[in-house]
């Protein structure tokens, strides 16, 4: 019997879309963790490219990856320099 070879699951393989990326940070930032948004940030970023990413922010690629890793919490002027430069905003309403 043949073995099956599997790859890790990269959710930046399945984020196709603007409308599948801005929902995808929608339910992440329910979840109101800044950890979890900085990661959703960095599978958005690989799957629109993170040479364009680094290119809109200023910001250089290896700086990026660790910031937007999910191991740490990145800076909000960071954040808000990423969320722009992958051409979205954020809008603030009431619960």
């Amino acid at each position: 019997m043949k073995a099956v070879v599997t790859r890790p699951f990269d959710m930046a393989n399945y984020l196709q879309s603007d409308q599948d990326m801005a929902h995808y940070l929608d339910m992440v930032l329910e979840d109101g963790d800044a950890t979890e948004l900085a990661a959703a940030l960095g599978h958005i970023a690989r799957a629109k490219g993170m040479s364009q990413l680094a290119q809109n922010t200023g910001l250089s690629r290896e700086s990026l990856y660790k910031a937007l890793s999910g191991q740490r919490t990145p800076n909000a002027d960071t954040l808000m320099r990423v969320i722009r430069g992958l051409g979205f905003k954020l809008a603030i309403q009431p619960n």
